[in-house]
């Protein structure tokens, strides 16, 4: 028997918000908060990395680290220049980063070369709370397995190619889709779209906001830097997800209230999702 939606509300945003955002203490210091390692990035698609790292940045994330392709770390600094970046040739010099993270993003410009393909076995079975995106459910698909500390966000196609079928049979049922991907590979499931679902295994909620506005390039990286971001912080993986999913509509929402649909970039939300992260705090 397949679970029942249940629906975010701002009332629901508010008490996630006030049980998971406390006030930080006085002497609260950027370890507490980090580091959040971003892998991807790889050439020719450093925009999709240093988007979601910069958002994970403007989301509260103490320090945040690349490990991307070495024209990646060349160029970060010059879009956000509290990023930290390395370049990483191979799994050699991957290693040292994963092992000091609090918190992982993989996948943004990961690529789908052989650059990407050396990494990926590095990438698989770490402990650390984390957040598979763009690229990464590419390589999860073609080498499944299990995490329960992880959210994948898939969007219909990439949802589709994980479970072996295909777009139409995903958007026919989405509950059912969102249902299977979750046993397949555990933790969190976010299928995105119009009212985006959340999934962990026992509760599955939707998402009514957002607006067609989002249907541009980027949306997607910047989500997955605000669920990194608040894994980083020390939420759970359930509630990183369903605040990510809303904070994220939401700010998208504020934008297109004040400026239209039309000609919205993902770099113009990271601004607003700072307010949504501060709100109780305010």
């Amino acid at each position: 028997m397949l679970p029942t939606a249940k629906t975010l509300s701002l009332d629901t945003l508010h008490a996630l918000q006030q049980q998971y955002f406390p006030p930080r203490p006085v002497d609260a210091h950027k370890g507490l908060y980090g580091p959040l390692v971003c892998v991807g990035g790889g050439v020719g698609y450093s925009g999709a990395i240093v988007l979601s790292a910069s958002t994970a940045l403007r989301s509260g994330a103490g320090t945040v680290l690349l490990a991307t392709s070495a024209q990646t770390a060349q160029s970060a600094f010059l879009y956000q220049p509290e990023l930290m970046a390395r370049a990483v040739h191979d799994r050699a010099d991957l290693s040292p980063l994963l092992a000091n993270a609090k918190a992982l993003l993989i996948g943004p410009g990961l690529g789908r070369d052989d650059w990407a393909r050396g990494l990926w076995p590095s990438l698989t079975g770490l402990p650390q709370p984390q957040v598979l995106d763009a690229d990464a459910l590419f390589w999860l698909a073609d080498n499944p397995d299990q995490h329960n500390n992880r959210i994948i966000t898939p969007h219909p196609g990439e949802a589709a190619r994980l479970l072996g079928t295909d777009i139409t049979q995903v958007q026919a049922d989405r509950i059912a889709s969102i249902v299977r991907l979750q046993e397949l590979v555990g933790g969190v499931v976010i299928l995105k779209g119009a009212n985006s679902l959340v999934f962990d295994g026992e509760s599955l909620w939707c998402c009514p906001f957002g607006n067609p506005g989002m249907a541009t390039a980027g949306m997607g990286d910047v989500l997955a830097g605000l669920l990194a971001a608040l894994l980083a912080q020390n939420v759970p993986l359930m509630p990183a997800a369903l605040l990510a999913v809303a904070w994220h509509a939401l700010a998208a929402d504020e934008l297109v209230q004040q400026h239209g649909e039309h000609g919205l970039l993902a770099s113009d939300l990271p601004a607003v999702l700072r307010r949504w992260v501060n709100h109780v705090q305010n």
